[in-house]
């Protein structure tokens, strides 16, 4: 990953964000999700919503960005998310943050307040898909659910790829409920994708795995049914 020099201004900022973000904590919510095993360094339990409110008041700052993940609280690493500019944000800093990141929360927020919006986001998708790492598994993918939901003018070639990658996937449990939320996310962009998607989901129930099939089940009755249905082609 690279360095950068430092600067007074954001030096300061940086300092500013701390001192401000500490008096948002919350420590029944932190004692909860230690209770429950999420585990950061340091979490002070603010919520998203007030971190948003906090981030708000900021430019974004790649430098600020950097200095705010490598503290490495839970909070900071979310602003970061929040405070990084996409189209300066490296490939290197991409794979770096992904080794970094312990917990789901962080993967879906980076994923969806700054990854998602790269210049290289479907090549980083299906790049951390491909990867052995949960966690860079779950970034890949909530990246996909991402673009699914924001990218409109993205042809479909580009999300048929993504659904090439998903029987080895199906069949890891620990990807379950990720996989399960960004597959329905994908069928439902048009009804093109929604054909293929749910042939895909039949095709799920041949392979040699349990929990591909309890997936299979889950996803086709999630797609054939009559509201979804209407969604998907109130979107032709």
């Amino acid at each position: 990953m690279e360095y950068l020099l430092d600067d007074p201004v954001s030096e300061r900022l940086y300092q500013e964000i701390l001192r401000k973000v500490r008096p948002l904590q919350n420590g029944e919510v932190a004692d909860s999700m230690t209770r429950r095993g999420v585990i950061y360094k340091l979490n002070l339990g603010a919520s998203i919503v007030s971190l948003q409110q906090l981030a708000q008041n900021y430019t974004p700052n790649h430098l600020l960005a950097l200095k705010l993940w490598n503290k490495q609280w839970r909070e900071t690493m979310i602003l970061a998310t929040l405070l990084e500019k996409p189209d300066e944000m490296t490939e290197n800093q991409m794979d770096f943050w992904v080794k970094q990141i312990r917990q789901v929360e962080i993967a879906e927020q980076m994923a969806m307040n700054l990854f998602s919006k790269s210049p290289i986001a479907y090549e980083k998708a299906v790049e951390y898909c491909l990867a052995k790492k949960e966690l860079s598994k779950i970034t890949g993918l909530l990246m996909m659910g991402r673009l699914a939901l924001t990218d409109r003018k993205a042809g479909n070639e580009k999300f048929e790829a993504f659904l090439e990658l998903f029987p080895p996937l199906v069949k890891d449990a620990q990807l379950s409920l990720v996989f399960r939320r960004i597959f329905v996310q994908i069928a439902m962009r048009n009804p093109e994708l929604y054909e293929l998607a749910l042939k895909q989901a039949e095709l799920f129930r041949t392979l040699d795995s349990l929990v591909a099939h309890d997936n299979a089940e889950f996803l086709i009755d999630q797609l054939t049914c009559d509201a979804v249905k209407e969604l998907v082609y109130l979107r032709s």
